[in-house]
C-alpha cells in the first residue's frame, strides 16, 4: 500500500485535481462546475455530477443577490454551522435558522405541523432578499413552494437537497415546478453538508471574482 505524501495546505487542491481527473471529459458550464465539484468534494459521491440540477441562471442570480447583501435561511443548525459566515458577512449577509426558536416550536405543536414549516413562514417575514438552503426537511420545501405560489415569497434561490425517503423526491420536484430559481439534488440523496457545500461554492466564486 502506497500513500501520497502531500502537505496539509495542498490536500484540498489535490482532492479537486482527483475529482477533475475522475470526471474525465465531462463538461459543465463554468458557473456550475465549481458547485458540482464542491459537492463531490464534500461527499465523495460522483452521482452528484448527474443529480444536481440548476434552473436557468440560478447561480448568476444567487451570486448577484449575495453581492447585494442577501441573507440565507437554513432548515438546520448543521447547515448554518457549515456555511462560511465570515465570507458571507463581507457582502453584508447573515445566516438565519429558526428551527430551535421556542416560539416556532410552540406554534408548530399547537398547529400540528413541523417546525420546519413554521420556520419558513417566519423567514418569509424577513424584509431582505433571501436564499434558502434546505438540507434536511421536505416540509420546508413544501412550505416554500406554497409561499411562492401564494405570492408571499420571492426567493433569490432555493437550494433543495433534503436526504431521506418520506416526501423527499416529491418535495424537490415541487420546487422545480414552483417557478422559483433552484439548485436541487434530484432523488433521495442530499443532506445538510450538501446544502452548506453549495452555499460555500457560491461564496468562493464570489471571493475569487471580487478579489477578497
Amino acid at each position: 500500500m502506497e500513500f501520497e505524501f502531500i502537505k496539509p495546505a495542498e490536500i484540498e487542491k489535490r482532492s479537486f485535481e482527483i475529482i477533475t481527473e475522475e470526471l474525465g471529459e465531462r463538461f459543465f458550464p463554468p458557473e456550475i462546475e465549481p458547485v458540482i465539484k464542491r459537492v463531490i468534494h464534500t461527499s465523495a459521491d460522483f452521482d452528484y455530477a448527474d443529480n444536481l440540477v440548476f434552473s436557468e441562471g440560478a447561480v448568476q442570480r444567487a451570486i448577484a443577490a449575495i453581492k447585494n447583501g442577501a441573507h440565507i435561511v437554513t432548515d438546520t443548525s448543521m447547515v448554518q454551522a457549515g456555511i462560511n459566515k465570515k465570507t458571507l458577512a463581507q457582502f453584508g449577509g447573515e445566516v438565519h435558522c429558526f428551527i430551535a426558536d421556542a416560539a416556532v416550536a410552540a406554534e408548530a405543536k399547537q398547529r400540528g405541523v413541523t417546525r420546519s414549516t413554521v420556520s419558513m413562514e417566519y423567514a418569509a417575514k424577513l424584509d431582505v432578499p433571501l436564499l434558502f438552503a434546505i438540507g434536511n426537511a421536505p416540509t420546508a420545501l413544501i412550505e416554500l413552494a406554497r409561499l411562492v405560489e401564494a405570492g408571499r415569497l420571492e426567493p433569490e434561490l432555493i437550494i433543495g437537497v433534503p436526504v431521506g425517503f418520506v416526501n423527499v423526491v416529491e418535495s424537490k420536484e415541487l420546487i422545480m415546478r414552483s417557478g422559483a430559481p433552484y439548485i436541487v439534488a434530484r432523488g433521495r440523496k442530499g443532506g445538510s453538508n450538501i446544502a452548506a457545500a453549495i452555499v460555500n461554492a457560491l461564496l468562493y466564486q464570489m471571493v475569487h471574482r471580487e478579489g477578497f
